[in-house]
């Protein structure tokens, strides 16, 4: 089922081309989001009915529910799915929450002391993807790191269901996250709303969240179009599974089809020593692949997905490197051999009784991580993201004196009279009152 490479047979070229993914290399993708961007920025709320209804097939009067309307959608959820939230939510938040340090103030010489402070971004914008699937934990993974930093205002977009209203899942996590008002907003146009501001919807500093195509260009064409904060490109989403003889093929199935329905854009990838567990993990495909509710997404995802036979442990460590995927998962007795070796993954999954479904949803590490090889230089999101560190510094008498010769020094290096002279006064200042 899965198109099938040998590792030892791939030159480095072709490493390079099988691992590329998400490529809009005839700018369609572009194109189209240029222009909804550009409605956005023209008529606002209008722009975001027009795409509500050829979107999302609703009319919509209002581009929003308050809070009457969230508590009753929350109160429909019975109790265990309640307690489901609860628990995701609890994991969550604790393992965030050791994220927000206090760093030391460091003395880089006597006199002179330097730190960090964090402060939250003030407005920020959380996108919570809708379409085929409603995701309540997206909305987890990106509320509470941005309550634990303390943003000042955190604006919810959410793609509007039939009815004109949300997913009473997302207006519960709404409730756990004191979030009284979501935006009926979708796709690319809800990034547009959030980075020019509406009527309805206010601008915000930095936009977060995963999505499909389309959402991830506009989040990195209004980068670079009006300087917009982004947290990372993140999506589609894709799932890297290295397997030796020691894996569980049923195990490995399962976990390339978690990734694989999320989207007909998703991408599994199979990295294996073990051409028997290969053809064992192919023959589990399609057994578990026709009893899903969405195995036709599954399975067009599948088509864009492939296997990779290695003689090694450090071949496949070697190929995943090379694609950075979003998700890595590590089925092998050896896996802490291995770990020391991962250099480019959003999050990693070790062993063979750790799913990436696990941290999709309450295992406390978050979801939304950079895809696309952008794990090569981008971290998922955490509460850093949703803080600024200013840096501070205070020098006193005896610290201009042991710094500023130095510095002295260093500005006559570059020609800038000015810098020198800014520490030149103060010392003769110094001098002049002794």
């Amino acid at each position: 089922m899965l198109k099938s490479y040998s590792f030892n047979n791939l030159l480095p070229s072709e490493i390079k081309e099988l691992t590329l993914r998400n490529v809009d290399a005839s700018e369609e993708i572009g194109h189209r989001v240029n222009v909804i961007i550009d409605e956005v920025m023209a008529k606002g709320d209008a722009a975001l009915r027009d795409y509500a209804q050829q979107f999302d097939g609703v009319v919509l009067e209002q581009l929003y529910i308050e809070q009457d309307e969230i508590d009753a959608l929350a109160a429909t959820l019975n109790r265990l799915e309640q307690r489901a939230l609860e628990i995701a939510f609890n994991n969550i938040h604790r393992f965030h929450a050791a994220q927000l340090r206090k760093e030391k103030k460091i003395e880089t010489m006597p006199g002179v002391n330097c730190w960090r402070e964090p402060r939250p971004i003030e407005k920020v914008g959380l996108y919570v993807p809708g379409g085929t699937a409603v995701l309540p934990s997206t909305f987890l993974m990106l509320g509470i790191p941005a309550r634990i930093a303390g943003c000042k205002e955190i604006v919810v977009c959410s793609p509007p269901q039939k009815d004109g209203k949300v997913n009473a899942y997302l207006a519960y996590v709404a409730k756990l996250l004191q979030i009284d008002r979501i935006y009926l907003a979708g796709g690319a146009q809800a990034i547009a709303a959030m980075a020019y501001g509406t009527e309805s919807i206010p601008q915000v500093n930095k936009v977060f969240g995963p999505g499909n195509q389309y959402v991830t260009k506009a989040k990195t064409l209004l980068q670079s179009r009006m300087g917009l904060a982004i947290d990372m490109p993140a999506g589609p989403s894709e799932v890297l599974v290295i397997a030796d003889a020691s894996a569980n093929a049923r195990y490995v199935a399962a976990d390339l089809l978690a990734q694989a329905e999320h989207g007909v854009d998703s991408q599994s990838i199979l990295v294996s020593t073990d051409e028997d567990l290969i053809a064992a993990v192919n023959l589990e495909l399609r057994t578990q692949l026709s009893v899903l509710a969405r195995a036709s997404f599954a399975q067009k995802a599948l088509e864009n997905s492939y296997s990779v036979s290695c003689d090694t442990l450090a071949d496949a460590i070697h190929f995943s490197n090379e694609y950075a995927p979003e998700h890595l998962i590590i089925q092998s007795d050896n896996w802490e051999e291995i770990v020391p070796k991962v250099a480019n993954a959003g999050s990693v999954f070790l062993g063979h009784l750790t799913p990436e479904s696990a941290g999709d949803y309450a295992s406390g590490t978050n979801h939304t991580l950079p895809t696309s090889a952008f794990a090569r230089a981008y971290s998922g999101v955490s509460v850093d993201s949703f803080v600024k560190k200013i840096t501070f510094q205070h020098i006193d008498s005896k610290g201009i004196q042991q710094i500023g010769s130095t510095v002295e020094v260093l500005a006559e290096i570059e020609g800038l009279q000015a810098h020198k002279n800014a520490v030149s006064i103060r010392l003769q200042d110094i001098k002049d009152k002794k």
